[in-house]
């Protein structure tokens, strides 16, 4: 095939089945879409090109610069898309958390902006977070800059639905498969597919994956978190389920292993959610006779991205994995008993334990989120640091009591369910988080 510009290899991705051996299902015939082939190496790419596309000459005459609030393959992808039109590309995030993405994106000559805000990721109804605030800031009219705005542009969505979900049908002969899985991050690919599907076929089954609370799979929102997408719609999926980190480096090494796929941990989330969805069901189908013995099915689960980005993200979670020694004092190890007793303690009566007992404060949170507002004498220990710490034992002494901040009481409840059980005896988290207490009406400095 011969193409003029890169963009034109944008699409048309294979889809390939995946060996019955591998899954195990006996009468659901199970494919990968197999994202992680696009040009740029992510779903993302299709989306990128979509959004950017019509406004690229207009940027280029009054020489604009390209900005996107993301931290991942999106902002990879228009980085490359801006340089190849003489366009400058700025990232805005409160938080890049996979070094390898943030190093190529300063490859690529992007400007890396991270704004100090109070959660994690854009929360549209938070109007005193500094990133919802430069989000409406780009989104009014005359901005001097391209906003490709993937959480709300139409276009990310339009996208799938014009590419992705047509050539599953087509590469299906022409069928809808029964069962679709996405993992959702801006629900741009899951929704776009899903309305093509269920056109063709209504009775597509629609599966949406979303990382376990407090937990972290790159490209993938928690349940709390995906409601804060403009573009998720709950009436998309006919169900919603969450998937561990670990869950997803299983589904990654699975693909990798058995498979010749080499998949990020979004790709391993994917497999490893479809496969336990459809395990119940398969057994079901055993029952389901035709005139030619048991009816087969098919599903079909995107692959988004490649492994090579989420070697540091692997590392730190599977260190036996790379021959290194097996991680101590993991909070993924507790129970969910264990979380749910975790001493937790309201902010009126944190106030009353700090002005007494003067217990230090612990705030989990990233530099940029703590210097915008924290609790008056909270020192900062990012989260991926604290783990660290934990992993070798007790950070404080048994002396010292202990109160964790994060942005809503989820992590932070583990990480004392975590101390407590190596031993702590005085060690709380702040329920609610930082959220809490700020609605409190509880005093916050800012650096």
């Amino acid at each position: 095939m011969r193409y003029e510009s890169i963009t034109e290899a944008i699409g048309n991705t294979p889809l390939v089945r995946i060996d019955p051996a591998v899954h195990g299902l006996h009468h659901i015939d199970l494919y990968a879409k197999l994202e992680l082939l696009n040009p740029f190496g992510s779903v993302k790419d299709r989306a990128a090109w979509n959004m950017a596309r019509p406004g690229l000459t207009a940027a280029a005459e009054h020489g604009s610069q390209v900005v996107e609030l993301s931290s991942g393959n999106t902002a990879k992808a228009l980085a490359v898309i801006a340089g190849m039109h003489g366009l400058g590309f700025k990232s805005v995030t409160n938080r890049m958390r996979i070094p390898e993405i943030k190093d190529l994106l300063l490859l690529l000559g992007a400007d890396i902006e991270e704004l100090p805000g109070q959660s994690e990721c854009l929360d549209p109804t938070n109007t005193e977070d500094p990133l919802t605030l430069f989000h409406r800031e780009l989104s009014e009219p005359g901005s001097s800059y391209l906003h490709t705005d993937q959480y709300f542009n139409p276009r990310n969505t339009e996208a799938h639905a014009t590419g992705t979900g047509p050539e599953i049908v087509k590469d299906l002969d022409g069928r809808a498969p029964d069962w679709f899985v996405a993992c959702v991050g801006t629900a741009g690919s899951s929704t776009g597919v899903a309305r093509v599907l269920r056109e063709h076929d209504p009775r597509v089954q629609v599966v949406g994956l979303v990382a376990a609370k407090s937990d972290f799979i790159p490209g993938i929102r928690t349940l709390d978190e995906v409601h804060e997408v403009g573009l998720f719609d709950p009436a998309t999926y006919d169900t919603v389920a969450s998937v561990t980190s670990d869950e997803a480096i299983e589904g990654m090494l699975t693909l990798a292993r058995r498979c010749g796929i080499l998949a990020g941990p979004t790709g391993g989330a994917a497999y490893y959610g479809t496969v336990r969805h459809l395990r119940s069901l398969d057994d079901e189908l055993a029952s389901d006779q035709g005139a030619g013995g048991p009816v087969r099915r098919s599903a079909v689960f995107i692959v988004c991205d490649r492994i090579e980005s989420y070697l540091s993200y692997t590392k730190r979670r599977r260190p036996d994995l790379f021959r290194q020694p097996a991680r101590r004092n993991d909070p993924a190890d507790l129970t969910d008993a264990e979380i749910a007793a975790a001493p937790g303690v309201e902010t009126p009566d944190a106030q009353k334990w700090i002005e007494r007992d003067r217990p230090l404060v612990v705030d989990l949170r990233s530099p940029f989120a703590y210097a915008a507002l924290h609790i008056e004498g909270a020192i900062n220990i990012v989260d991926e640091l604290f783990d660290e710490l934990v992993r070798g034992g007790l950070p404080f002494s048994t002396r010292q009591p202990v109160l964790l901040v994060c942005p809503v009481g989820e992590q932070s409840a583990r990480y004392a369910a975590l101390l407590t059980r190596m031993g702590h005896p005085d060690v709380r988290s702040l329920t609610g988080g930082v959220i809490a207490w700020r609605d409190a009406g509880a005093p916050l400095v800012r650096d």
